[in-house]
């Protein structure tokens, strides 16, 4: 892969990262709700999901994946029902100061990990975006294991530094909702994002569809 080429890579993935998804509100509300720290295990778990769903195009399936009707419809619907549900999570979540004085744990790192793993996997216009994104940028007459490699790391790379700056962003405004009305509106605030994300995916089709 030319250098060049990488770099128009790059900016279409800052481009790509930067633009807010299910991934950035899930980033934030970890970030308020439990601390900059905390949310670094949700960041890793989109990370997760994003070299899943990087492996599966590198494999094919992700081709076959947008390909498929079936297979779209399941896994787009999996993912609207999994965003529209920790929407109504966070808008039900009770107001508890202690989260902020450590008196009461917040939810253990892993969970938050495998949270944002779902939220990525179940959530097929990444796939569909990759499957239409890396043949653009590989090289035929080159070995495409590595290229593909080069373009997922370079990804990922891009989506923790993007995460992590949403993350502190979010951070810095945990202190301005320490107080029961502030914490329930931005639960709302929340959720109701959950729940927007959930049914823009739902309005997402299948490229040629």
């Amino acid at each position: 892969m030319d250098f060049h080429v990488w770099l128009t890579y790059l900016a279409a993935c800052i481009v790509i990262s930067v633009s807010p998804g299910a991934g950035a509100v899930n980033t934030m509300s970890n970030a308020i709700s439990y601390g900059r720290r905390r949310a670094i295990a949700s960041i890793l778990g989109l990370q997760g999901g994003l070299i899943v769903n990087t492996l599966l195009v590198g494999v094919g399936l992700g081709a076959l994946i947008a390909a498929s009707a079936t297979a779209f419809m399941l896994i787009k619907f999996a993912g609207v029902a999994y965003l529209i549900w920790l929407g109504v999570q966070k808008w039900r979540a009770p107001v508890n100061y202690a989260v902020s004085t450590h008196d009461v744990e917040p939810p253990p790192a892993g969970r938050l990990f495998w949270q944002a793993v779902i939220v990525n996997i179940t959530n097929p216009k990444a796939i569909v975006f990759l499957v239409a994104l890396f043949p653009q940028f590989l090289d035929p007459q080159r070995a495409q294991l590595p290229q593909v490699l080069i373009l997922g790391a370079t990804l990922v790379g891009v989506d923790i530094i993007v995460m992590c700056g949403y993350a502190t962003l979010a951070g810095a405004l945990r202190r301005f909702v320490q107080d029961a009305r502030r914490m329930r509106l931005q639960n709302r605030i929340f959720g109701s994002l959950f729940v927007g994300a959930g049914l823009l995916l739902a309005s997402v089709r299948r490229q040629g569809a």
